[in-house]
């Protein structure tokens, strides 16, 4: 089905969660190499008088910092030839020297193998002073024996921000936009807080009772607020227009692109390079829930109600952002809508 021809089953469904409450609004986009359809619906919160929802209002991603930062960043690293997969945190952070830590490679983190501990738990074991959170991180105890296990894990981000600012001498928001959103042109994507001359609207997520409002340009997630507010965890606010650029720029493989989003890195990523265990896992990305392996449909999500999906084969992505924190930090009704909205997109 060409991708114009998806606009109104897409745009049905996202009209139904407002309704349906699963979220005050959302912004999305189906494309290809050659043509994409954005659209929007609802507002930015539950009030009436409220914006409406727009293709460029900015959204908290949470969990899709994790392919836009780090995965794209290790990605120029190794596609520099200065970094490899299976190189030894002992090798690559010091602080990992006579701890458990120390003998996982950099593919294992990608993978989800590590055997780390599955949330980062920050404030309750570390304090929260940077330098002693990142030596808590460093110094935590295992929960599984690595390369035996597959268990979605945040710890696998933030540490590879870690390794990433180490290598490139720079903070990880400082990487960022100097490697990707610049030559990508995503000039709306940053690390919050936003600031409010930033002239964009910005989804609110959820309530603070100690803020007494919604969050709004501040990141969701507690344990990147403890971080300053820039990790590999959480952190990056972005909207549907910067989106469809990185991920048409993951499918076109033009000459400009390719300098800042390797091929082969995207292949490799792209591909099951978890053996026999279950779940399977690229680097980074998974394969579609409610896909099969003929379908070639990966993705990534983001707590917030965000996802993204790609499929070279297809030659087709979809992206999806909400802020159905707004409502609830449930997320059965959330997972639903997505992978209605994947099946729609992909038309399967």
């Amino acid at each position: 089905m060409p991708t114009s021809d998806l606009t109104d089953p897409c745009t049905a469904l996202v009209e139904a969660g407002v309704r349906q409450q699963i979220f005050p609004g959302a912004a999305w986009a189906v494309g290809g190499i050659d043509n994409h359809v954005p659209g929007a619906a609802g507002r930015l919160t539950p009030d009436p008088a409220s914006a409406a929802m727009r293709t460029d209002t900015l959204f908290d991603i949470a969990s899709l910092t994790k392919i836009i930062s780090v995965w794209s960043l290790t990605g120029w690293l190794v596609s520099r030839k200065r970094l490899r997969l299976d190189e030894r945190l002992a090798d690559l952070l010091p602080g990992t020297a006579g701890y458990a830590l120390a003998p996982v490679t950099i593919f294992q983190l990608l993978t989800h193998t590590a055997g780390l501990p599955l949330r980062a738990r920050l404030r309750a074991s570390y304090g929260d002073v940077r330098e002693d959170i990142v030596r808590g991180v460093l110094r935590e105890p295992l929960e599984g024996v690595p390369g035996q296990a597959v268990a979605y894990t945040d710890r696998a981000a933030l540490i590879l921000g870690f390794v990433i600012e180490r290598l490139l001498g720079m903070p990880l928001d400082q990487a960022l936009d100097e490697h990707i959103l610049r030559p990508l042109g995503m000039d709306a994507t940053r690390y919050g807080p936003v600031p409010p001359q930033h002239g964009k609207p910005v989804a609110p997520t959820e309530y603070c009772e100690q803020a007494g409002a919604h969050l709004a340009g501040v990141t969701h997630d507690f344990s990147t607020r403890l971080l300053g507010g820039v990790c590999g965890i959480s952190g990056l606010f972005s909207n549907v227009r910067d989106l469809q650029r990185f991920l048409h720029a993951m499918l076109a493989q033009d000459r400009r692109h390719g300098e800042v989003v390797d091929a082969g890195w995207v292949r490799d990523s792209l591909t099951v390079q978890t053996g026999t265990l279950n779940p399977p896992r690229g680097l980074f990305w998974h394969p579609a829930a409610g896909s099969g392996p003929q379908d070639d449909i990966w993705c990534h999500l983001g707590f917030t109600g965000t996802a993204m999906w790609l499929s070279p084969r297809r030659g087709r992505y979809a992206v999806l952002l909400t802020n159905k924190l707004y409502y609830t930090r449930d997320s059965a009704r959330i997972n639903a809508l997505r992978r209605d909205f994947m099946r729609r997109a992909f038309d399967l």
